[in-house]
């Protein structure tokens, strides 16, 4: 059975812990959709305003919404990835994502590996494959994306991503592949039937009427 993450693309805190609440205990981890309005036009919380609450989060005098019962894993859709990442590690990632089209120093951000925070590589599917390949073995997960153009939710499915989980299992029989965009009832089972093992699904968890009732679905694919 693959994981389901469910994705939030928060405009707020209380955004961010009004999704949380609609799916704790349901799932182990939700990603956070990271903007910064560089790498995509799009800016989220906290990149759209100041937020005198993640600087506290920022100093530990805070936390997380319900971070004794969610891990974060963090898609950092933004510039220079291998910088901010630090901030989301200390702000309580559990998992950093980086988009290779945007990192300027691959070391740097391979480095943030520990055994406490895992560092993923995402891949938009108009960047070759082979870009990625050089470093499955120094990552912890790879991210393929569902949809043509990152940073907006609600996008229809791009298949060229099947022929690519395909291509990286066989690069990589462990290593764990994620899917994230246009993950739905019908696109799952293409999905896990490529190779996927985790599903990050942002719309289809959150825009119906019961978001505990589209995990299970998904789930029992």
């Amino acid at each position: 059975m693959a994981e389901i993450i469910p994705a939030i693309m928060p405009k707020t805190l209380h955004d961010l812990e009004e999704h949380c609440q609609k799916v704790v205990g349901s799932v182990d981890t939700v990603q956070i959709d990271v903007m910064d309005g560089k790498f995509v036009a799009v800016r989220t919380w906290p990149y759209n305003r100041h937020d005198d609450f993640f600087d506290a989060i920022l100093r530990e005098e805070q936390a997380l919404p319900m971070w004794e019962e969610l891990d974060y894993e963090v898609d950092l859709m933004v510039a220079n990835p291998e910088r901010e990442a630090q901030t989301w590690i200390t702000a309580g990632a559990k998992r950093v994502i980086a988009h290779i089209e945007s990192i300027t120093d691959m070391k740097s951000f391979l480095a943030l590996a520990s055994e406490f925070v895992e560092v993923g590589l995402a891949i938009g599917n108009d960047t070759p494959l082979d870009t990625i390949l050089p470093y499955l073995k120094s990552i912890d997960c790879v991210q393929c994306m569902g949809i043509a153009k990152i940073g907006f939710q609600g996008q229809p499915f791009d298949r060229r991503v099947l022929e690519r989980i395909k291509a990286l299992r066989v690069a990589d029989p462990e290593l764990p592949i994620s899917v994230d965009g246009a993950v739905t009832i019908d696109t799952a089972p293409l999905l896990i039937e490529a190779g996927a093992d985790i599903l990050v699904s942002g719309s289809f968890v959150f825009d119906g009427e019961s978001p505990v009732e589209a995990i299970h679905r998904l789930e029992n694919v």
